[in-house]
């Protein structure tokens, strides 16, 4: 009796979480930038970035009408977190922004407990929409640390431990083989234990792939870093990205792959006036003297040099900024870029952060619907193979026919496999097919590549048209099993077009139906 409540609850979970935001963890191993990265996403200084406890633990960043942060056990007790702001020079907020104090924790129950997960909420637009987890780095001396982003991406087993996250970003600084098997097993769905047919928990055979988040993003971190800090580091970077991008998505274990400098990004949103006019001044030393005085951080910030800029502030600045951050700024100023708010787009636009955002929007945000969804298939297959002898067990093929043939998870499987497959298509066919199938936008008149003015008539034209084009490709007798389902996969995405423009969707999740070949 007890395990079907238990069940119950875990069914009302996975309906609640359709109306919920998405969810997105951010993973990587440790010192990768995640809480830098994500205080940029959002932009507010809301993640501590120094290495305290709190970076120990899942950290859960929700939309709120006050900033709050809780500490959680595993029981279920809760106790408020003092947060510290740190101060840096000339009273500009620290380079390390806030710190949780979990020295003095007050529990609403019972004695002292052990912190199992942090909550953060806090006033965002960003947080409306989108959930954001942060995870410790999997590869941290403590096994206890690591284990506790396994068990939030990788829930494995014969249980019925229920995915947390709808999606993943994973920050990357190298490429090595801790990285590429905790991809595979997140795409896998498996953190060890009892498997089944390619790693997945017994009894959750032919789902291998399906089992895990459906959105997995690359990100080269701390991109600035590669190049030592030169002017031309994020050039080094996107060089590095597009290695990992070739040998990840040649797996399938990531959709993109962005290289990001996410020190930068952050310090540009927040960006001081004093700040701005602290480079100002260093953009008047004469260029050979300010490169010497930037052999490394620490001689940038020594007391003795002759620089129009304090000490302590300098300081403040390679460690806000970074010493590529500080190069790119005061270039910029000195090639005319004038006043706190242009500087800060420019900084803003050369992390390349907004790459990333628009990355996150097609891939993430536009198919939150399918990604929730898939989440929520997950956790029900997850639930049925846990509790076995009921009638539910019936449902588990439909489960998994649903997970397979639903539209949407299959535009974005071929999405992560289009580079790699290396269809023999020409260049503009290659970017037809991936546009067809959202790889630019969800939007009708995106992925039939026509203005978002075009007449209803002229769209179904462009939609049919599609579909014979790529039905007939599919039936192309030298059209291998790769070619052919890619095809077919386009034709379907044109059909799917077809229903929209003839009858306009009036649900959220219009595409999730499987279509059947016609």
């Amino acid at each position: 009796m007890g395990d079907r409540v238990g069940a119950r609850g875990q069914l009302e979970e996975c309906a609640r979480r359709l109306d919920e935001p998405l969810r997105v963890a951010l993973a990587g191993q440790l010192k990768a930038g995640k809480s830098t990265l994500l205080n940029a996403l959002v932009g507010q200084d809301i993640a501590p970035t120094d290495a305290t406890e709190c970076t120990r633990l899942v950290t859960w960043y929700r939309n709120g009408a006050a900033p709050r942060v809780s500490a959680y056990s595993g029981e279920g007790a809760r106790a408020d977190v003092v947060v510290r702001r740190g101060r840096g020079a000339e009273g500009l907020s620290g380079a390390h922004g806030l710190t949780f104090d979990l020295s003095a924790l007050r529990w609403n129950a019972g004695g002292p407990r052990e912190v199992d997960h942090l909550e953060v909420e806090w006033p965002s637009a960003e947080l409306e929409q989108t959930t954001i987890i942060d995870t410790p780095g999997i590869s941290s001396l403590s096994r206890d640390v690591s284990a506790r982003t396994s068990r939030l991406l990788t829930p494995g087993g014969s249980g019925a431990a229920l995915p947390s996250a709808d999606a993943v970003l994973y920050l990357l600084r190298r490429l090595d083989h801790a990285d590429v098997d905790f991809l595979e097993r997140i795409g896998a769905g498996t953190g060890g234990g009892t498997h089944g047919e390619y790693g997945a928990p017994a009894g959750m055979a032919g789902m291998a792939g399906m089992s895990g988040p459906l959105g997995v993003i690359g990100v080269v971190s701390r991109a600035d870093e590669i190049g030592a800090g030169r002017i031309d580091a994020l050039h080094s970077a996107r060089d590095v990205a597009a290695r990992f991008a070739g040998e990840l998505e040649r797996t399938g274990l990531c959709q993109s792959v962005i290289p990001v400098a996410g020190l930068l990004a952050f310090a540009a949103a927040t960006l001081r006036q004093r700040e701005y006019a602290a480079f100002e001044a260093l953009a008047t030393v004469p260029v050979e003297d300010l490169s010497v005085a930037m052999l490394s951080a620490d001689r940038f910030a020594r007391p003795d040099l002759p620089l129009p800029v304090p000490p302590e502030l300098r300081a403040h600045l390679a460690a806000r900024f970074g010493l590529f951050g500080i190069r790119l700024a005061v270039t910029l100023i000195r090639l005319g870029v004038r006043g706190s708010q242009a500087l800060a787009a420019e900084l803003g636009q050369r992390s390349g952060l907004e790459e990333l955002r628009t990355v996150l929007d097609v891939q993430f945000a536009q198919r939150a619907g399918e990604l929730k969804a898939h989440s929520a298939l997950t956790a029900v297959a997850r639930i049925i193979v846990a509790h076995p002898g009921t009638a539910a067990d019936a449902l588990l093929p439909r489960v998994k026919t649903l997970l397979a043939d639903v539209h949407g998870f299959a535009e974005l499987r071929l999405l992560g496999h289009l580079r790699a497959d290396e269809l023999p298509l020409p260049a503009t066919d290659l970017t037809e097919l991936h546009r067809l199938i959202g790889g630019t936008g969800v939007a009708t008149h995106l992925r039939l590549g026509l203005s978002p003015h075009t007449d209803l008539n002229t769209q179904r034209d462009a939609a049919m048209a599609a579909v014979h084009t790529w039905r007939a490709r599919a039936r192309h007798p030298l059209a291998d099993q790769a070619m052919s389902h890619a095809c077919l996969t386009a034709a379907r995405s044109a059909e799917g077009l077809l229903e929209i423009l003839h009858e306009p969707p009036t649900t959220p999740f219009p595409a999730l139906g499987p279509r059947r070949m016609r």
